[in-house]
C-alpha cells in the first residue's frame, strides 16, 4: 500500500509543477480546508486541485487524515469569484479566484466603435444559442435603450460578464460623448483597467483625452485598441504616436506608458497584434486582456472587512431598487446582515434579499461572492451611489471603514423645468403637477451623479444642473415618453467665484471642427463671434478635412452646433470637451441673429392665414394646428420679433375679382425637434414640451422687460 502511495504521490507532484498549483500555506491545513474543485470542472481542474492534496498531505501526514468528509460540489465556481462555506483560510481562496476575474472599462470618443467592438465579443464567447438568436438581438446589443439607438451613441454605462478559456471577463460599456462623462468616471470605480478605443483615422480626440486622464490617476494599465483599421484611409502608426503623446502629455509612469497594442474591426469581428496580419476573430484581443490586465488586487475576503462601493443604481419592478458595486475587499452572502456607510453621515442598516453576479448579458443569483467581483443585490432600498457596504454582523463592531464617496466633475450648464402653464396644457400628458416634476427629478438623483436638482422662489420651478446641453434635453425627452408636461426655460451656464481672486468665473471648452477645406472661413467666423480663442489649425491629411481647434466660452457654444452645421451643408463635425474655468468675459456674445415670428391671437392655424405669413420668414406650424398669443410660430427673416395673423380666414362675400384664380402654395414646415427647440431658445422664450408637441414661446413672466424688436 504504501508502495503506490509513493508512486502517487510522485505523479501528482509532476502534475503540481506543470499545472503550477501552489500548495495550501497553512501547514496544518485537512482535507476539508483544501480548494477542492467542483466536479464539474474539467478533468486537468480536477487533477490540479488532487495534486494540491497530495503536496499537503506530503508535508502534514499527521493532520491530513482527520476523519472528515471532503465537501465537493460545494466550492462556488471560481468564475463566480464565491468561497467555499467550509474554508478558514479565505486568503488563498481569494487569490485562486481573483486570477480568473478580469474586470475592464471600455472607454473612448464618442463613434469610435466602443459597442460594436463589444458587440463583437459578446458573439465570439457564446452568448448567444445560434446564429437566428444573434440575429435577433440585432446589431449594438448594448445599446438597449430607446433614445441610444434613435441617436446612436450610448448615454448609459452598462456591465456584462463573458467567460474564455475559464476567465470570467466584467466588461463596462461606457458613454463616449462629453456631456455624459459622469457615467465614466463612476464606472472606472469597478475596473482594473481600460481598454482605450481609438479611430484607425481621426486618431485621440476631446473625449479620449477626458477619459484617458480618468483612468490614469486612479493608476489604472490601458490596453490600446486601434479600431476601425479596416477603414481605407486607415493610418494605424500616426494614430499609435498620437496616442503615446497622450500618454505622456496626462503624466502617465512607465508602466501606463509600455501599453500594449491591438489592432481590430469591431464590425468585421477581426482583432490582430500588426495591422497587416489580421486573425479572422477576437481572439488576439482576449489573449491580450489577459496579459495586459492584471486581475483585482485584495489584501482580504473576511467577511469582516467588506468594503463594497456602489457604483450604479437599476429599478426592478419586482425587486425594487438595487445596488451594483465592484466587492474591493471581503465577501459577502445573501441574507447577511450589512450596513451602508459614507464618511460623516449615519449608517443604513438592512438585510441583503438577493444576490447577483453578471452572466453573459443578465444576471445570475448566488449565495456568496467575494473581493474582485462585480455584484448586484437587493434588499436595502436606501441605497445611493456614493454608499459603501460593510458588515453589520455583531453589531458592526468589526466593520471596516467606508470608502471615499465617488467624485465626479461639477456641472457647468443648468436649465430650468417646471409646470406647463401655456393654454394648451394639459391635453395630453399623464403627470402635470409639480409634485409629480419634484419626485421624478429627485428620483434621477438616485442614478445619474452628474446631474443636480436645486428648488427655486417659485414653487412650481426646479433648477437643473448638467455636464451640459444634451445631458439634459436626454432627461427632457425621457421624461416626455414617460408622459410628463413641461415648460424648460433656456439653458445658461454656471458661473463661480474664485476663492482666491474673488473674480466671476465661467466656464470654457475646448473645441474640434472637422470640416472640408471650402467651409474653413465660415466656421472661423462663427467662433470669433463666439469669442473664441484659436488653438491650432491644419489639414489632415487622413481624409483631407481642415482641423480647427478652438477654446470658446460655453455661453458661445450655446446654440452654435446647428449654426455650423448650416453655415457648412451639414458636413462639418464639431467635438467639445470642458476645458476650465477662466475670468468671465463681459461683452454679451452674439446669439442668433433673426428674431421670431409671433402668434397675433389664439386660434387654428389657416392656409389662408399661413399664405400671408410665410412671406416674412419660415414657419414651425401647419394648417390646422392650435396657436396662442405670444406663441412662436416661425423664424423672422430679420433681427427682432413679428405678430403675424396665422388664424384669419378668407372673408365669405360676393365680391369677385381679377385675381381670384390665382392662388400661392403652402411652404413646408420646419420641424423642430427637442435639441433643436433648446438651442433656438432665446433669454425671454420658453419651451413647451408634451408627449407630441413641441411648442416654443414668449415668456410671460418677461413681458414688457425688452423694448419691442430688441433681443
Amino acid at each position: 500500500g504504501l508502495g503506490r502511495v509513493d508512486l502517487s504521490l510522485f505523479y501528482l507532484s509532476h502534475c503540481l509543477k506543470k499545472e503550477k498549483v501552489n500548495p495550501p500555506k497553512s501547514p496544518t491545513a485537512s482535507f476539508t480546508q483544501l480548494p477542492f474543485a467542483d466536479l464539474r470542472f474539467t478533468t486537468r481542474s480536477a487533477l490540479a486541485a488532487s495534486a494540491a492534496a497530495a503536496a499537503c498531505l506530503v508535508s502534514t501526514p499527521s493532520s491530513a487524515f482527520v476523519p472528515s468528509r471532503p465537501a465537493f460540489g460545494t466550492a462556488a465556481a471560481k468564475s463566480s469569484g464565491a468561497r467555499c462555506p467550509s474554508s478558514s483560510s479565505s486568503l488563498g481562496m481569494a487569490e485562486d479566484n481573483t486570477d480568473k476575474i478580469r474586470n475592464i472599462a471600455v472607454i473612448a470618443h464618442v463613434d469610435h466603435g466602443k459597442t460594436t467592438l463589444v458587440d463583437a465579443l459578446i458573439r465570439q464567447t457564446g452568448v448567444f444559442r445560434d446564429e437566428s438568436q444573434a440575429d435577433e438581438a440585432g446589431e449594438r446589443v448594448m445599446d438597449s435603450e430607446d433614445q441610444e439607438r434613435e441617436r446612436g451613441i450610448t448615454i448609459l454605462a452598462k456591465n456584462l460578464a463573458v467567460m474564455r478559456d475559464g476567465v470570467k471577463i466584467n466588461i463596462m460599456d461606457t458613454p463616449g460623448h462629453a456631456d455624459f462623462g459622469g457615467e465614466v468616471e463612476r464606472v472606472l470605480n469597478m475596473a482594473d483597467g481600460v481598454l482605450l478605443v481609438v479611430d484607425s483615422v481621426e486618431g485621440p480626440k476631446p473625449q479620449t483625452r477626458f477619459v484617458l486622464d480618468k483612468a490614469l490617476k486612479k493608476g489604472m494599465k490601458a490596453l490600446l485598441v486601434v479600431n476601425k483599421i479596416d477603414r481605407p484611409a486607415a493610418r494605424p502608426d500616426y494614430v499609435v504616436d498620437k496616442a503615446f503623446d497622450l500618454f505622456v502629455e496626462l503624466g502617465a509612469s512607465d508602466e501606463q506608458t509600455d501599453f500594449q497594442i491591438v489592432y481590430a474591426s469591431g464590425l468585421q469581428g477581426k482583432a490582430g497584434l500588426e495591422p497587416d496580419d489580421m486573425s479572422d476573430n477576437m481572439e488576439p484581443l482576449f489573449d491580450t486582456i489577459m496579459e495586459a490586465i492584471d486581475p483585482p488586487k485584495i489584501e482580504s475576503t473576511e467577511s469582516n472587512d467588506l468594503q463594497c462601493l456602489i457604483s450604479n443604481i437599476v429599478y426592478d419592478d419586482f425587486k425594487g431598487k438595487m445596488g451594483i458595486a465592484r466587492i474591493t475587499e471581503g465577501s459577502v452572502k445573501a441574507g447577511q446582515q450589512v450596513a451602508l456607510a459614507q464618511p460623516g453621515k449615519d449608517k443604513k442598516t438592512g438585510r441583503l434579499s438577493k444576490l447577483f453576479v453578471f452572466d453573459n448579458l443578465g444576471q445570475k443569483e448566488v449565495e456568496e461572492a467575494s473581493a474582485g467581483e462585480i455584484i448586484m443585490f437587493a434588499g436595502l432600498e436606501d441605497v445611493e451611489i456614493g454608499d459603501t457596504l460593510i458588515t453589520n454582523e455583531n453589531g458592526g463592531v468589526d466593520a471596516a471603514d467606508p470608502l471615499p464617496p465617488i467624485a465626479v466633475e461639477q456641472p457647468t450648464v443648468r436649465m430650468t423645468l417646471g409646470v406647463n402653464k401655456s393654454p394648451l396644457a394639459g391635453r395630453e400628458g399623464k403627470f402635470l403637477t409639480s409634485r409629480m416634476i419634484r419626485e421624478r427629478l429627485f428620483k434621477e438623483l438616485d442614478r445619474n451623479v452628474a446631474l443636480q436638482v436645486e428648488e427655486t422662489e417659485s414653487a412650481d420651478k426646479y433648477m437643473v444642473s448638467g455636464r451640459g446641453q444634451l445631458h439634459l434635453t436626454v432627461l427632457i425627452e425621457t421624461m416626455r415618453r414617460e408622459g410628463f408636461e413641461l415648460e424648460v426655460g433656456p439653458p445658461s451656464v454656471i458661473y463661480k467665484e474664485n476663492e482666491e481672486t474673488g473674480q466671476t468665473e465661467e466656464p470654457w471648452e475646448s473645441v474640434e471642427v472637422r470640416v472640408p477645406e471650402e467651409y474653413v472661413g465660415g466656421v472661423v467666423d462663427l467662433l470669433n463671434q463666439r469669442k473664441g480663442e484659436l488653438q491650432d489649425m491644419g489639414l489632415d491629411e487622413g481624409e483631407g478635412m481642415s482641423v480647427i481647434k478652438y477654446l470658446v466660452p460655453t455661453r458661445g457654444m450655446l446654440g452654435l452646433r446647428s449654426a455650423v452645421l448650416t453655415a457648412t451643408r451639414g458636413t462639418a463635425i464639431l467635438d467639445s470637451v470642458f476645458d476650465s474655468y477662466r475670468p468671465q468675459i463681459k461683452s454679451e456674445i452674439q446669439g442668433r441673429d433673426k428674431g421670431s415670428l409671433l402668434a397675433f391671437a389664439d386660434g387654428s392655424v389657416t392656409s389662408f392665414g399661413i399664405e400671408g405669413a410665410q412671406d416674412r420668414g419660415k414657419m414651425f406650424c401647419e394648417p390646422g394646428d392650435d396657436v396662442y398669443k405670444g406663441m412662436i410660430i416661425g423664424i423672422h427673416q430679420r433681427p427682432g420679433d413679428l405678430e403675424v395673423n396665422v388664424c384669419k380666414t378668407k372673408a365669405l362675400t360676393n365680391m369677385r375679382s381679377a385675381t381670384k384664380g390665382i392662388t400661392t402654395g403652402i411652404q413646408g414646415a420646419i420641424e423642430m425637434s427637442l435639441d433643436a427647440s433648446v438651442e433656438y431658445l432665446a433669454a425671454d422664450e420658453i419651451l413647451e414640451v408634451t408627449p407630441s408637441q413641441f411648442r416654443m414661446a414668449k415668456n410671460p413672466e418677461m413681458a414688457g422687460k425688452k423694448k419691442k424688436g430688441k433681443k
